[in-house]
Parts: C-alpha cells; sequence; structure tokens
C-alpha cells in the first residue's frame, strides 16, 4: 500500500476506541512490491469490526458498507496489526463503526496509525433478513 496524502484528516495521536483484534502481518499477506496486500488490511479491519458489531449489538450482523477508508502508511511483514473500534451510530437495523488499524513495526516502540475508515453492519436474522437491533441489548460502554 503507497503512502497517501489526499485530503486525510490529521491523524490522531493514539488509538481511538477498543482494542478488537490484534494479528501479525506474514509474508503470505504481500502485494507484488512487497508490502502488506491492502485487501488484507481490510479484512481485518472488517474481521475486528464484526467482532465489535456483535459485542455491541448482541446479534449476528453482516458487513452492508464500507466508507471513507484512509491509507496513511504502509504495512510490512513483521508488523502487528492492531484495530480499534468505536461506535459512529447505532440505527433501528444498522451500526456504524469507526475502525483504525495500528502497526508496531519492529525495533519500534510507538504505534502507527496506517488506516482507519467507517464500517457498517447490519443486524440480520436466522434467514439473513434485517432485523431491528434490540435497544435493551445494547452495551452501555459505547
Amino acid at each position: 500500500m503507497a503512502e497517501t496524502s489526499v485530503h486525510a484528516a490529521p491523524a490522531p495521536a493514539e488509538a481511538q476506541g477498543e482494542l478488537s483484534i490484534r494479528t501479525l502481518a506474514m509474508p503470505a499477506d504481500t502485494n507484488q512490491n512487497g508490502d502488506i496486500f491492502g485487501g488484507w488490511l481490510l479484512s481485518q479491519m472488517d474481521l475486528a469490526g464484526s467482532i465489535y458489531a456483535y459485542k455491541t449489538t448482541q446479534s449476528r450482523t453482516v458487513t452492508v458498507a464500507i466508507e471513507a477508508m484512509t491509507f496513511r502508511k504502509p504495512v510490512y511483514v513483521g508488523d502487528v496489526v492492531s484495530v480499534y473500534a468505536t461506535t459512529v451510530r447505532v440505527g433501528r437495523t444498522s451500526i456504524t463503526v469507526h475502525l483504525e488499524a495500528w502497526v508496531q513495526r519492529r525495533k519500534e516502540a510507538r504505534l502507527i496509525l496506517v488506516t482507519d475508515g467507517n464500517y457498517t453492519y447490519v443486524s440480520v436474522d436466522d434467514h439473513g433478513n434485517p432485523q431491528a437491533i434490540a435497544q435493551e441489548s445494547l452495551r452501555t460502554t459505547i
């Protein structure tokens, strides 16, 4: 993933939200340039968001939209990738989650924000149909 600075909002100084997933970037996850493939990072963020959405709504959720993604820095083999989640909004059937992917590079102590964006999930029943999110089941920590 190439570095970009195309009108991106300034990066926060530290991770915001709840740690939802942590993983290690491996050689099998690289693109033709030797950097970690952007699609791999998006999938890790989606996994983290779906874990967070389930914990928050206490219901099965499916991804319906990814918006406002900003690729800020590349991810390299050996980076520890941590994804943090915060609730943006909860609707009748959906939840929008802001996700931040941070890395800790080898031989560095500080975390670096590499990607962030908003993912929207819809609560579904056993047949895959949208269902209302039970307001009483929402975690009180959002």
